[in-house]
């Protein structure tokens, strides 16, 4: 008497491609319907509640400047996040260095944890005119300072936890095996800690605009996005200084994005993390 075994029916790569595709709509949808209405209620609440529009634009009017101001706004923009780009690359570099030092060397990761947790609490606007005196105020190595000092704690913190929270099996079965210190990075820790180190990369790329636009308000060009925003509000030309701030979230949005991005391309081996 025969008997066969059941065999999984796997989906076609079109209905596969397809159900994943679905899937993401869904996830956006609450989103969106969220943004939707709270512009639509943006823009109903000026003329409902008689908000002076000099103080508080409605949307359409700040999309209005920003149409008709697009090529210096977005290239003032482009000029932020060149600053906020250097940052990021230095500040979220040097803590993943500092995270692989702290994580193969315990006792220097609690003596070093409680300087780099009270350096975090300093108010970064406390510290940009300070970094500007540092350097020239109308130079980029301020603004990168600035963003490099942001993107650096929330990266240290995702990357150390990464490292050192492996299962102790895993380091059970590479030492087994009489394996180094470098093997067991190069194979257990790093790869357990990316998830943890892109989680403090898309947290580190908004608060780098954040970082560079504050820096721009105490020593900037006028090419800059924070000195544009702010010369504007100070002639109380607010509709130009929400425009400004509308490419500002732009950019950040796209920052963001883009790294989300390269998380999905390089965690293709862990798909548990993107459902």
């Amino acid at each position: 008497m025969s008997s066969t075994a059941p065999v999984a029916v796997q989906p076609a790569p079109g209905r596969a491609l397809g159900q994943l595709v679905g899937r993401r709509l869904r996830d956006w949808v609450p989103a969106v319907v969220v943004l939707v209405l709270a512009i639509a209620a943006w823009q109903a609440a000026i003329p409902l509640f008689h908000i002076h529009k000099f103080l508080l634009p409605q949307p359409s009017t700040i999309w209005d400047t920003f149409w008709s101001n697009r090529g210096e706004l977005l290239r003032a923009g482009w000029s932020t996040f060149e600053e906020a780009l250097g940052g990021f690359a230095i500040g979220s570099g040097l803590a993943i260095l500092v995270a692989l030092a702290l994580a193969r060397w315990r006792p220097l990761g609690r003596a070093f944890m409680p300087y780099a947790i009270a350096a975090n609490a300093v108010p970064i606007i406390a510290f940009a005119p300070i970094a500007n005196a540092w350097f020239s105020p109308f130079s980029k190595s301020s603004k990168i300072v600035i963003a490099a000092v942001l993107c650096f704690f929330p990266v240290l913190v995702n990357a150390l936890r990464g490292l050192t929270s492996v299962r102790p099996e895993s380091l059970e079965l590479m030492h087994s095996y009489a394996a180094g210190q470098i093997a067991i990075f190069r194979r257990v820790r790093i790869p357990n800690a990316l998830p943890f180190i892109f989680t403090g990369l898309k947290v580190s790329s908004v608060l780098a605009m954040i970082g560079a636009i504050v820096a721009e308000y105490f020593g900037g060009t006028l090419g800059d996005l924070g000195t544009l925003i702010r010369s504007q509000y100070q002639v109380f030309d607010y509709p130009d200084a929400w425009a400004g701030i509308l490419v500002a979230c732009l950019y950040g949005i796209g920052f963001y994005l883009a790294i989300a991005l390269a998380e999905r391309l390089t965690l293709r081996w862990q798909p548990s993390t993107f459902d």
